[in-house]
């Protein structure tokens, strides 16, 4: 299992706090301090469209509406926050969120 999310996000606590207590080690990657591989981005960005980008963060109402044109690879490669967070992989199964299917597919 691949954990994809920010240290400092709350949602992101929260959801490794509940894998962990299930019982499950994921692998950590901060998307801010260790990065996304592009090759991931794109098989994120194929799974999940646009909905990987998360319009209502602070980071994405700072860019102008030629950085919002970019590239949403390029956009995510430059901004990795942009990112909704968590992305969770799972036995090949790729997971956007923490929301109550996610869980109940992960959890039970």
């Amino acid at each position: 299992m691949r954990f994809f999310g920010l240290r400092t996000c709350d949602t992101c606590r929260r959801a490794l706090a509940a894998l962990q207590a299930a019982g499950m080690e994921p692998a950590v990657i901060d998307v801010r301090s260790d990065g996304v591989a592009r090759a991931d981005l794109v098989r994120f960005l194929d799974r999940f469209g646009e909905d990987l980008i998360n319009r209502r963060s602070t980071t994405w109402r700072r860019l102008g509406a030629d950085e919002r044109a970019t590239d949403p690879i390029d956009l995510l490669a430059a901004h990795p926050t942009l990112m909704k967070r968590p992305v969770i992989e799972h036995r090949g199964v790729l997971y956007l969120g923490w929301g109550n299917a996610v869980q109940t597919s992960l959890l039970g």
